[in-house]
């Protein structure tokens, strides 16, 4: 039994302004990755109980990111997006929350010295418990008979082992998911707050893969003259006393997850004192998946009414006239800030389909911030069934889309990535050479293969050295 959105009005699709728009308005809307929850009370219970708990974010917070964004929709800052592919509610402890965020810190020290600008920091932090999957149940042989249970969602909404009691969606996860987001933004605030010293000197940071037999004589020299200079130009600036340096690691970070689960997401959605409209408070950036962007759908009803900046994913489907449609639907008085587009067409078809979808939102005129995510459209499995993706492939499809963007003469103001800051072996290539018999070693995603460590910070450097090429040629 659907219990959580209603089943009359489903396909109508009302063009109205956000003055016929509220928080529940998604309810009349079908939602493709809706769960089926079995006990409608305890639904209730849950969404009550997380109307009455303090906001994750605050508006004022979310009003910065805004105008961040709207300065790089002018080429005046760049958006570094990352974090875990699916969150989990163990992984809530202080090491696994301190790599992600040094891993970040690191890769944005690396852009903002090759970009020259400064670059916003938002972390898939705090909320990235729902996932969406290609289909509501799963099937598995077991003992040999077939038995299919609910797919796992995430742990916002049930268990991932594949066990009747723990995959039965469970509305309560949805208040322990709000518990593990605040008890793991606190801490990064206490964190940026209080500032990484390491940040501060490259040459502390762990740039062992400088050293692998897999990186070629020119790119090491090139990461280490990169190294070099980064670290000489801090040193430099806290000679002179300079407080710039300290604002690079007490930095402003704001967190983003995919708004998937609209019960979540409206539960936490408020009017906020002196200001109009109404604020999703689980988080900075929300975003819509390319499985939810259709323009009768729930999401994208309950997106257009929030006051956050939303990203939308856009596959290589992505029709241009379609997606023309949806940003003036999601922002029709063009706010600036208001709209980021995030693009994962894959390394094989971004030469195909990015141009034309650039052309076509540029000609409508709306501001839009451009972001490529490099990670979802390069999925592939091994001959073991291995999920993995390939650092070179990744790298690819950025530099095509920084290609695409010049020829186009729009900007890629961001990058979006699926990483952690740990050791782990899900993506093949890069310098630490990780091939497909070293998967196995430490794959431990819930879902997607993630960049580890050194390949995240590799990427870094390859996208510096590119802008600043860029920087240096113009044309």
């Amino acid at each position: 039994m659907r219990n959580d959105v209603s089943e009359t009005s489903q396909n109508t699709h009302d063009k109205g302004t956000s003055g016929d728009w509220s928080p529940e308005s998604w309810r009349t809307r079908l939602d493709p990755q809706q769960v089926l929850y079995p006990d409608r009370a305890a639904v209730d219970r849950a969404v009550m109980k997380l109307r009455s708990l303090p906001p994750l974010v605050t508006s004022f917070e979310i009003e910065k990111l805004k105008s961040q964004i709207a300065e790089a929709q002018q080429g005046k800052r760049f958006l570094l997006q990352g974090g875990d592919c699916a969150e989990r509610l163990d992984d809530c402890r202080p090491e696994h929350i301190t790599s992600r965020l040094k891993i970040l810190l690191q890769m944005s020290l690396v852009l903002v010295h090759g970009l020259n600008m400064p670059v916003i920091r938002v972390g898939r932090f705090a909320g990235q418990y729902a996932k969406p999957r290609s289909s509501l149940t799963e099937t598995r042989e077991i003992d040999g008979q077939s038995r299919t249970l609910p797919s796992y969602f995430g742990d916002l909404v049930n268990g991932e082992a594949f066990e009747e009691a723990v995959r039965t969606p469970d509305p309560h996860m949805m208040v322990r998911g709000y518990q593990h987001a605040a008890m793991t933004i606190n801490f990064v605030r206490a964190l940026i707050d209080g500032g990484f010293a390491d940040l501060h000197h490259p040459e502390y940071w762990d740039l062992s893969f400088f050293g692998s037999a897999a990186l070629s004589e020119d790119g090491r020299r090139m990461y280490e003259a990169m190294s070099r200079e980064l670290a000489s130009a801090l040193r430099f600036m806290e000679n002179l006393g300079e407080k710039a340096v300290d604002d690079l690691t007490r930095v402003d970070f704001f967190t983003s997850h995919e708004g998937l689960n609209l019960l979540y997401e409206s539960a936490q959605t408020r009017t906020v004192p002196r200001r109009e409209g109404h604020y999703d408070l689980t988080t900075h950036l929300p975003w819509i998946g390319e499985r939810t962007r259709a323009l009768d759908g729930a999401h994208v009803e309950f997106f257009r009414g929030i006051r956050n900046p939303v990203g939308v994913k856009l596959g290589p489907k992505a029709d241009p006239d379609e997606v023309v449609e949806l940003v003036r639907y999601l922002n029709p008085s063009g706010e600036p800030g208001r709209l980021v587009l995030i693009v994962r067409m894959g390394v094989e078809q971004v030469g195909q389909k990015l141009e034309r979808l650039l052309q076509a939102v540029d000609k409508a005129g709306s501001p839009v911030l451009w972001v490529c995510d490099p990670m979802h459209g390069n999925t592939r499995s091994t001959s073991s069934g291995r999920k993995t993706r390939s650092v070179d492939d990744i790298y690819s499809e950025l530099a095509q889309s920084i290609d695409i963007h010049r020829r186009v003469s729009t900007r890629m103001g961001g990058v979006h990535f699926e990483l952690t800051g740990e050791d782990v072996t899900e993506c093949v290539g890069g310098a630490a050479g990780v091939t497909e018999h070293d998967l196995e070693q430490n794959y431990s995603t819930a879902l997607d293969p993630r960049l580890n460590y050194a390949q995240s910070l590799e990427l870094a450097f390859l996208l510096s050295d590119r802008f600043r090429s860029t920087r240096k040629d113009p044309k």
